[in-house]
């Protein structure tokens, strides 16, 4: 991800416009199988008001963790706004870049990275699919992290300290 943030917005970007041209697709390919039972069926009734838009969130520490709860809820992991951005302005004040350079796991070769600053083989063993496999990703450290904390401490909630 650039400083700027415009790699992740561009992904995001692209995604909503596949879940939104795979949703019309849906429907449209759906509405000859529904009643089809006359030549008239083929014609297509009017349209909804509104098509169902693919959830877009800010590029932001907000947005982030908007969206990693929403694929935290699809994976059944546990957590919540508030204990998350908790953690999150301990471990890095909020900067997705953050990298900590000088405690035992830097030493060791594996420094801790990103919002929640998870190590390398934590980020590897605890990714949740759906989500980029860098750890400096904003959606991506705070999902695989919200995960890990769930397999050891029931809940990112339960956090209080570092990990």
């Amino acid at each position: 991800m650039s400083a700027n943030g415009q790699n992740r917005h561009a992904r995001t970007a692209r995604i909503a416009r596949r879940l939104a041209v795979a949703g019309t697709g849906a429907a449209v390919l759906a509405l000859p199988l529904i009643g089809a039972t006359g030549a008239s069926a083929a014609t297509p009734a009017a349209a909804p008001a509104a098509a169902t838009a693919a959830t877009t969130y800010p590029d932001n520490l907000d947005g982030w963790i908007r969206e990693s709860l929403d694929v935290m809820a699809q994976h059944g992991i546990p957590g919540s706004y508030e204990g998350i951005h908790r953690n999150i302005m301990r471990e890095s004040s909020g900067n997705p870049l953050a990298i900590n350079n000088w405690d035992i796991n830097a030493v060791n070769g594996t420094p801790s990275k990103g919002l929640l600053q998870v190590i390398d083989p934590t980020f590897q063993a605890y990714h949740v699919p759906g989500t980029s496999w860098d750890p400096y990703d904003p959606v991506a450290n705070i999902t695989a992290a919200c995960n890990y904390a769930a397999d050891r401490y029931g809940s990112m909630d339960n956090v209080f300290g570092a990990y």
